[in-house]
């Protein structure tokens, strides 16, 4: 296969140094959304327990359904007859109207997840038939620090104020205020704000962790 000209390795480069925080982030949430997560953080110490009455296994429970619902191919309508007892809904129907965005938003992720990590395999595969692997890796290599430079600043935004990084979030993604709710609402007593802190905690650990090893772990140019 024909070596790529300086400029289209130099125009690749650049988007595999971008792409890799995307890749790095995006695999890190996919982690969370599932029933493990929850099962650790619920246990968690110091882990605020609910007020109105939720234990840990009904918390369990509950979260387990909410998180299936984001990732399986169900519409609003299942999620809206899932019932605590007899009379009482799990989610309100401000709380579905939410639920069914998060979702939406979710399955978009999923689907620029997987365009991301096959361009990058693709680039790779190219990298390697064209003999251009060096600068390939170089390109990751650069992608990885630029994951630490963007996850140090989120977690300064989390240690400085999470409450307002949070917001902002919820500013970009959500339309107007759907994403508030009361203290008394099933979607605030699952999943505290301790709950989404910890999450942002844990998406820029899993992000440096494999920062890092792209960073140093990549094999280097061999020495003239």
């Amino acid at each position: 296969m024909k070596n790529p000209s300086p400029l289209i390795k130099k125009i690749c480069s650049v988007l595999i140094t971008i792409l890799v925080p995307l890749a790095l982030m995006m695999t890190a949430i996919r982690l969370l959304i599932t029933p493990l997560y929850p099962q650790i953080e619920y246990r968690m110490p110091g882990f605020p327990a609910d007020s109105y009455g939720f234990t840990l296994e009904d918390r369990l429970k509950w979260s387990k359904i909410s998180i299936d619902y984001l990732v399986n191919n169900e519409d609003i309508s299942w999620l809206a007859n899932q019932k605590l007892d007899a009379n009482t809904p799990l989610y309100a129907e401000r709380e579905l109207s939410h639920m069914l965005d998060v979702k939406n938003l979710v399955q978009a992720m999923l689907v620029a997840w997987f365009i991301v990590l096959l361009a990058l395999i693709v680039m790779g595969f190219w990298a390697w038939r064209a003999a251009w692997l060096d600068e390939y890796f170089r390109a990751l290599r650069r992608g990885g620090w630029l994951t630490m430079g963007l996850i140090a600043a989120i977690l300064i935004g989390v240690a400085v104020s999470f409450y307002q990084l949070f917001t902002v979030f919820h500013q970009i993604f959500f339309t107007g205020d759907t994403w508030l709710f009361l203290w008394s609402d099933t979607l605030i007593r699952l999943f505290p704000l301790r709950f989404w802190q910890d999450a942002f905690i844990a998406v820029g650990i899993f992000s440096v962790l494999g920062a890092l090893g792209l960073a140093f772990l990549l094999p280097r140019p061999k020495k003239a």
